[in-house]
């Protein structure tokens, strides 16, 4: 199979028959698609610390920081970003930064062709670990600067069907998996290399459904890059 995300041409992969997981590699952009050296995803779940869930207890987004700030300083802001890189066609208005229309083709999640108009949207920008799972599972005790890193990381951010992202809420691999299992052993691998690279735990049912995937899908890559995880000093959250 082979997949195109963000105009740049995926490995082709084999499909495993029991996770319909395919491991797919080199995706080019800095974000969940890209798997670069890191490793196996699989023998990386290993070294995450599992840990009960925290209470959600003063949870909020304003936590994370002002939705889509800039924190790479090139101008655009993080949500626009992620359009450029992961939708096909597209168009912007007053300059190279606001995507008007694009297509996402196919969403990672539910493998449709998704047509994105500003203002009318269909897609998503998912956090892959959700912002109040990262919350109950160490970003609770984190200072704001590290909590806003991760909002705006592309390594942890990727355009989705709207609907579908709606219904994951703030799931975890325990809980919650793409309906397209082809994208499956992708999406695992990449909670797995955003919670390695910020220290984040997860529970044992969690760490269970992580090596379910991953292992019908052993050579998975653990995804790489993404921005520094500690923003700038001038971004503020509560």
């Amino acid at each position: 199979m082979t997949r195109l995300r963000g105009g740049v041409v995926a490995a082709v992969a084999t499909l495993v028959a029991v996770t319909g997981c395919t491991a797919e590699q080199d995706k080019g952009a800095a974000g969940p698609g890209e798997a670069k050296g890191g490793g196996a995803a699989l023998a990386a779940v290993d070294s995450l610390t599992v840990k009960g869930r925290a209470p959600k207890t003063g949870y909020s987004r304003d936590r994370f920081g002002t939705a889509w700030a800039d924190t790479d300083s090139n101008s655009c802001d993080t949500r626009d970003d992620i359009l450029k890189r992961d939708l096909k066609e597209v168009k912007f208005t007053g300059g190279t930064c606001k995507v008007t229309y694009g297509l996402l083709d196919p969403d990672p999640y539910s493998g449709k062709r998704i047509t994105y108009r500003r203002g009318r949207s269909q897609v998503d920008i998912d956090h892959v670990v959700a912002l109040s799972d990262a919350w109950q599972k160490g970003a609770k005790y984190w200072e704001p600067g590290k909590r806003i890193a991760l909002a705006n990381d592309p390594l942890n951010l990727l355009a989705v069907d709207a609907r579908t992202n709606r219904g994951k809420g703030d799931g975890d691999a325990a809980t919650w998996l793409p309906p397209d299992k082809a994208y499956r052993c992708e999406y695992v691998a990449a909670q797995v290399a955003v919670k390695k690279k910020y220290g984040l735990w997860v529970t044992g049912a969690e760490q269970s459904a992580m090596k379910k995937v991953l292992a019908g899908c052993p050579d998975q890559k653990l995804p790489t890059g993404g921005n520094p995880t500690r923003a700038p000093e001038r971004f503020r959250a509560r």
